[in-house]
């Protein structure tokens, strides 16, 4: 792969295909870190979720894609998160998950950098004031990527298997 331009720009329909595979082949990868935690979902399955989000175009989600030259090379969702029940001691905050994934070829490239530029840019114009994205501890790229662009740890996530 050469060293084209990275255009990030929002997802169509005609770009599911392509979404179906770089979800897929990130979840082959998060298969080798944790097979307790991770599955692959099957493609129908993938494809049908991201033909209802780009159906539906839901307040507070995004889909951009990467795209070098004609192929997508990355992709990024942005999932608001619910607002807390009142009864809660949760603040209402405007926050949102973010969910990036680069193509093996295209990593060390800026694609992962104009892709979450482009979510955070999104989240902002559209009222959401904190982003978060959930690392697995053993993806010590996907941590770096995070850390390098100012994402840091917030409270601490406990599970026990019963």
């Amino acid at each position: 792969m050469d060293r084209d331009e990275v255009m990030v720009r929002p997802a169509v329909v005609a770009d599911v295909a392509s979404l179906v595979d770089l979800r897929v082949a990130n979840a082959e990868a998060h298969l080798l870190l944790d097979p307790e935690v991770y599955r692959i979902p099957e493609r129908i399955a993938v494809a049908r979720h991201f033909r209802a989000v780009l159906a539906a175009e839901p307040a507070g989600h995004a889909l951009l894609v990467a795209q070098i030259v004609d192929r997508l090379v990355g992709m990024v969702e942005v999932v608001r998160n619910p607002q807390p029940p009142d009864h809660q001691i949760l603040r209402p905050d405007a926050s949102a998950q973010v969910h990036t994934v680069v193509a093996q070829e295209a990593r060390d490239r800026g694609v992962g950098s104009a892709l979450l530029g482009a979510a955070e840019q999104w989240a902002a114009a559209h009222g959401i004031g904190r982003l978060s994205a959930g690392i697995h501890h053993r993806n010590v790229g996907a941590v770096r990527f995070y850390e390098r662009h100012g994402y840091a740890g917030s409270g601490r996530s406990l599970t026990r298997q019963l």
